[in-house]
């Protein structure tokens, strides 16, 4: 794909534009790292950031982007409905907690997590429509931008999309070349739903891959800047997480290369190089 910045976007299916690369901050600690990381992701030129409920940051995230001083309408924040909080009610609830610890007055993308919690296995359907109402009814009472899901498999979807008034704009999974989930990306695109890569880096675990390595030496790049633009080739979002400024930096100075397809070949042939995705029918949480 041929982009340029940082800045540029993804049209979502709603109409609403959303940055090309998001900052993640899965497993980054409330408080000062997150604070600072969210703080250094935003000095590096990024406008997107990801969060969720589970992550246990929402409130750093928050302070980050009032410290920044960069005006609301230029950025935009993902959060997302944890295990717990699945149902009308609930989803509701939580709704409102995420705004207050974020210090913001409305979302720009709201996510249900997980489709399938261990312990909602028996009724999730039901739970997953009523969540999705009240996420429906919050983009109608404007504390929402858009709605989406995370970690959704096909069988998931045609479940939501039976009662959904609103479909979901994005679809955001464990993507990168250990796990490129095809089928799910392929049947995303048919929906019109955008793909969001977590883990493009695979968990780290891809970062000392011979080949990517070898890969990254040729362009003169890191392994994870291969990795980013590897993901973008693909029409993925990533969402590269990190809590180092240098490495946050260099993460989104993706746009001055590009990969050749022979390369990009070598990349897709990495299934099962780092952990591929979470069965979300078998999660234990």
């Amino acid at each position: 794909m041929d982009f340029n910045s940082l800045t540029e976007t993804h049209k979502l299916n709603n109409g609403v534009e959303i940055p090309i690369i998001g900052f993640g901050t899965w497993q980054t600690p409330d408080g000062q790292v997150a604070e600072e990381s969210v703080l250094a992701a935003l000095n590096s030129g990024y406008r997107h950031i990801d969060t969720a409920a589970a992550y246990g940051n929402e409130e750093s995230v928050g302070a980050a982007i009032k410290k920044s001083g960069i005006n609301r309408h230029e950025l935009f924040v993902t959060t997302k409905l944890w295990n717990s909080d699945h149902g009308y009610q609930n989803t509701k609830k939580a709704i409102d907690t995420s705004l207050e610890k974020l210090g913001l007055d409305y979302l720009d993308l709201y996510l249900i997590h997980w489709p399938n919690p261990a312990a909602m296995r028996d009724n999730w359907v039901e739970l997953n429509a009523e969540s999705w109402q009240a996420m429906e009814e919050a983009v109608q009472a404007g504390k929402i931008r858009a709605i989406g899901v995370s970690n959704f498999r096909k069988h998931h979807l045609d479940e939501l999309l039976k009662t959904a008034e609103i479909k979901p704009v994005v679809n955001q999974n464990y993507l990168n070349p250990s796990d490129m989930q095809e089928d799910l990306v392929k049947y995303n695109d048919s929906l019109g739903i955008l793909n969001e890569a977590y883990s493009p880096l695979g968990t780290g675990g891809l970062l000392s891959n011979e080949v990517v390595n070898g890969i990254a030496e040729k362009y003169g790049k890191s392994p994870a800047q291969i990795l980013i633009r590897w993901s973008l080739n693909h029409n993925f979002l990533p969402l590269p997480k990190s809590v180092h400024p240098d490495y946050i930096k260099a993460n989104a100075d993706v746009f001055d290369f590009d990969i050749e397809p022979e390369d990009m070949k070598k990349l897709d042939g990495l299934h099962g190089a780092a952990k591929i995705a979470n069965d979300p029918d078998k999660v234990d949480f």
